[in-house]
């Protein structure tokens, strides 16, 4: 007897595992998604980390987009932890919009999610940055590495406002669109693969991911701040050169456009939408 063996969740299918598991996550234990989310929050930061090291010290003849596509593929280890640990991520929580709109969970309860699991990422990727700073690591490559970090961060807080929300929106059209089509995958393998190309995508683009930047600004503003001579005489910089990086860039000019961003490209454009394209039993 021949075995009808499915390789992949069908459209249909994946929308009401998108749907349960995002009304799971609004109605569990909170304190767990705090949990979750803080180790979320760590994972992202670190996989920025490996990105500043593979965009730390090209030579001048190195391909800009070869070069970025590097470092958004080692970028998207972050995302695969965050799924393969069950971790909670905001950019992929704002999928609970799914629920909402059926009616399985209410408005305070998405809040309250959306709450806890941005603050928990916060404090993951702070504690990031306080690690990355007390080892010394921006000291690598004779400050090079260091510098990846200012010129990123600084960059970050130079966007207008409809630039920075546009920015978020794409990227977490990328973000949720891997998160979704991970819940087609049978194995981890496929769960795997089918993320790396969209968070490459989005990475190497320089789209802005909200909870990467709570690593990525706020390691620059320490550098800026707390860098000592040493640092600035090996890289040839003042930190005068990067007057904003501070804590109202940080807030004002980055993560409240791009958190708004992230929010409609991932909860609107990716789950809504395909939720009600795919969702089962329509007629």
């Amino acid at each position: 007897m021949e075995k009808n063996i499915e390789f992949m969740a069908s459209p249909s299918q994946m929308a009401r595992i998108g749907e349960d598991i995002a009304t799971y996550k609004a109605c569990k234990n909170q304190f767990i998604s705090f949990i979750s989310a803080i180790t979320a929050g760590s994972f992202i930061a670190l996989a920025f980390v490996f990105y500043t090291t593979t965009q730390t010290g090209t030579s001048p003849e190195a391909s800009w987009g070869l070069t970025k596509l590097v470092g958004g593929l080692v970028f998207s280890l972050g995302l695969i932890m965050v799924v393969v640990c069950g971790g909670e991520l905001f950019t992929s929580s704002t999928m609970t919009l799914v629920p909402y709109s059926t009616k399985k969970i209410t408005l305070n309860q998405l809040l309250r999610n959306w709450l806890v699991v941005y603050f928990g990422n916060f404090i993951g990727a702070l504690f990031i940055v306080a690690l990355i700073w007390f080892s010394g690591q921006i000291m690598a490559a004779h400050g090079q590495w260091g510098l990846t970090i200012l010129n990123t961060a600084n960059h970050k807080v130079h966007h207008n406002f409809i630039e920075a929300f546009s920015l978020g929106v794409l990227c977490n059209i990328m973000v949720c669109i891997a998160v979704w089509m991970s819940y087609a995958g049978k194995t981890l393998s496929d769960k795997v693969l089918i993320m790396l190309l969209p968070i490459g995508m989005f990475v190497a683009s320089g789209f802005e991911h909200s909870v990467a930047n709570m690593f990525m600004i706020p390691m620059g503003i320490i550098i800026r701040h707390f860098g000592d001579i040493d640092f600035w005489s090996s890289i040839g910089y003042h930190k005068e050169q990067f007057a904003n990086l501070d804590i109202y860039h940080l807030f004002v000019k980055n993560l409240l456009p791009v958190t708004l961003g992230n929010i409609f490209g991932g909860g609107v454009c990716v789950a809504l939408l395909q939720y009600y394209l795919n969702r089962p039993h329509q007629h």
